[in-house]
């Protein structure tokens, strides 16, 4: 039996979706049948992204960061489209570049917010619609390999996306009951506004490409497409996973 990549029927919420992988996402799920609600804190942008793509999109101006507007954001997912069956929590903050021992708490403290804290209030009140339901659904993650291995000058974040992987696993133990699959992605280096001070280091970019067998970046679409089948029907037996998107970086 062959199973098409596909999300036909299916209403996907995206946050972090006015630019870069969350854009990518937004657009490689509309394109395979999907209606998104796109979500993200600045609404600059993110209306453009959703006007691009008819009325097949919503967008909803939020700040995952605080649990109130992501408990609006589901509720708005539901009253417009009448249901939720993906979530991909993708947006994220990076405020901090340099020695974890010379971060602040103000920059920890707003990393995780974003990156753990919002990714786990928008995940509950997904899977909190989908048993009400009774339905079906899927829940992704965008993580890191900063998660997977030690990040120099990426410690506060690395911290965070860590966390977000040990929560994919947990969320998707406790949930497969309800058959709500939970998995995660590691993106290694792509070129974004996020990995910008990466990408601008001639030294970190050198090192970052060493330890990298494709020997290049990898491109938002790319990591779409990996959203794409973790979110669809095709992976229907993958629940509590961390697939690595990252040119071989993780491999050594």
């Amino acid at each position: 039996m062959s199973v098409e990549i596909r999300l036909d029927e299916k209403v996907a919420v995206i946050t972090g979706a006015s630019r870069g992988i969350g854009e990518a996402i937004a657009r490689s799920f509309v394109a395979h049948g999907a209606r998104v609600v796109l979500a993200a804190r600045k609404p600059e942008g993110l209306a453009e992204v959703a006007q691009s793509l008819g009325d097949r999109a919503l967008a909803v101006t939020a700040h995952t960061g605080h649990e109130a507007q992501c408990v609006a954001l589901i509720e708005k997912a539901v009253a417009h489209f009448g249901q939720v069956d993906v979530l991909v929590n993708n947006a994220a903050t990076n405020p901090y570049f340099g020695p974890m021992l010379d971060a602040d708490m103000g920059a920890w403290g707003k990393t995780f917010e974003v990156n753990l804290q919002g990714y786990f209030w928008c995940a509950r009140e997904v899977a909190r619609h989908l048993q009400a339901r009774g339905a079906r659904g899927s829940i992704v993650n965008v993580a890191s390999v900063a998660g997977l291995e030690a990040a120099p000058l990426q410690g506060v974040y690395g911290a965070t996306k860590a966390a977000v992987i040990s929560m994919t696993r947990t969320l998707a133990y406790e949930l497969a009951a309800s058959q709500i699959r939970v998995n995660a992605l590691a993106p290694g280096l792509v070129a974004t506004r996020l990995s910008a001070a990466i990408v601008s280091n001639e030294a970190v970019m050198h090192e970052v490409m060493r330890k990298t067998p494709l020997g290049r970046p990898g491109t938002p679409d790319e990591v779409a497409a990996a959203a794409l089948f973790l979110a669809s029907d095709a992976a229907g037996y993958i629940t509590g996973q961390t697939l690595a998107v990252d040119g071989g970086m993780t491999t050594s």
